[in-house]
């Protein structure tokens, strides 16, 4: 498989996502042999910067995705910027959506009519994606979506990518788990009402069969519920062998105490929308044991392919020297979005739109934490099954779920 060579420098490692070398200005590189130290000297980049938006939800209820989205960001603007791409140097203007689907529209109209990106992150949430994408469509403005649900990518859908597993492949790992692994077939279906846990409820129910599985009772809760009890009720008069929860924090974590307060021992699968610390902290001792599939980033010891392990190992350390803290999933999807979008440019030789456009149709072989990406004109999704895998908590943090 052929793979893109670019370089993003984080500390002091060259290669970090195999992303911009080609293209960045001029390099001096000697490599490095048995203990030998390699030293890499880049011209500095200069002129007008390459100007990208971004809309994340850094405060509000979804700010445990958007929070680590907007560090991953800053963080990266900064390594970048000791080579540039195209011999620039790259601006990231970041908008906070505060988690609301209005204020996302309000941050796409500035970014594109008066900060003149050439492209676009975003949102970290699926309802403000969905919100602003007819936007960026309308205005042939290339949308890079960091959030999961199946409606982003579905027609039109020019100008819209995403970095994030879709939830098709999410739910695909969740339930085969279910029937393959804990050889179980009666399930419960809790979901949140806003546009990620809409779209996941509705995959599961539409593909259960699929898997041999049968929901005997489906209930739903508002994002900004703080008790679940009543639906949860419901759901163990049903008897099911497992409780399926799609959502993203609060609701999730909630779900999980008010579960151990019913006394419900049935086990709790989860969704990838809670592959973050905050769930594990506001769930606390009722969250052991939850398993939930995810992008590999949670346990790097995951990863098998050599290429794609060190450019995580490199991003784990990185983010954790500017933060404190590893890497959540999402600040990978953070990573993985601008990655394929800077790469795409780069390749492209161009920040035109349609340049960008067509060099991201014709993406192959770039790796991100999330996995190996291979866009194609009717294929802006990019992942493949093989890039989630199965997770579970334990003691306060993430191990692979048993097999």
């Amino acid at each position: 498989m052929r793979r893109s060579h670019v370089v993003l420098v984080v500390a002091l490692v060259v290669a970090f996502a195999m992303l911009l070398v080609a293209g960045c200005g001029e390099t001096t590189t000697t490599t490095t042999v048995a203990a030998e130290t390699t030293t890499t000297e880049v011209a500095g980049p200069s002129g007008d910067p390459i100007v990208i938006g971004a809309i994340v939800s850094a405060t509000g209820p979804a700010s445990p995705l958007g929070e680590p989205e907007r560090a991953a960001l800053v963080m990266l603007e900064a390594e970048i910027n000791k080579v540039g791409i195209l011999g620039r140097p790259v601006k990231i203007i970041i908008e906070d959506d505060q988690s609301n689907p209005t204020e996302a529209v309000t941050a796409v109209n500035k970014l594109i009519q008066q900060d003149k990106v050439v492209a676009i992150l975003g949102s970290s949430i699926s309802a403000s994606t969905l919100a602003i994408k007819p936007i960026t469509e309308a205005a042939g403005m290339p949308l890079m979506a960091l959030a999961a649900s199946n409606k982003i990518t579905d027609p039109p859908v020019d100008w819209t990518w995403r970095a994030p597993p879709r939830d098709f492949l999410a739910v695909g790992a969740a339930l085969g788990y279910i029937q393959n692994t804990m050889k179980l077939t009666k399930i419960a279906v809790l979901h949140d009402e806003n546009a990620y846990g809409a779209s996941g409820s509705a995959d599961i129910a539409a593909r259960a069969a699929d898997f041999g599985l049968e929901i005997v009772a489906t209930e739903s809760y508002k994002n900004e519920d703080t008790d679940i009890t009543a639906q949860l009720t419901k759901i163990k008069g049903a008897s099911p062998d497992v409780v399926v929860v799609w959502g993203t924090n609060p609701g999730p974590a909630i779900a999980a105490k008010n579960m151990k307060q019913l006394g419900m021992t049935q086990p709790y699968v989860g969704s990838h929308g809670i592959a973050n610390k905050s769930f594990i902290d506001l769930a606390g001792d009722a969250g052991e044991g939850v398993i939930f599939p995810a992008g590999r980033l949670l346990v790097p010891a995951s990863f098998t392919d050599p290429a794609q392990k060190a450019i995580v190992d490199q991003f784990v350390a990185a983010f954790t020297a500017a933060t404190g803290n590893p890497p959540p999933t999402f600040a990978g999807h953070a990573f993985g979005g601008l990655t394929l979008v800077l790469e795409a440019i780069n390749r492209a030789g161009s920040t035109e739109a349609a340049d960008i456009q067509k060099a991201l149709n014709e993406t192959k072989g770039v790796i991100t934490p999330d996995g190996v990406y291979n866009y194609s004109p009717t294929d802006h999704d990019g992942l493949t099954p093989d890039d989630l895998t199965v997770v579970m908590i334990e003691g306060g943090t993430w191990v692979l779920a048993p097999q």
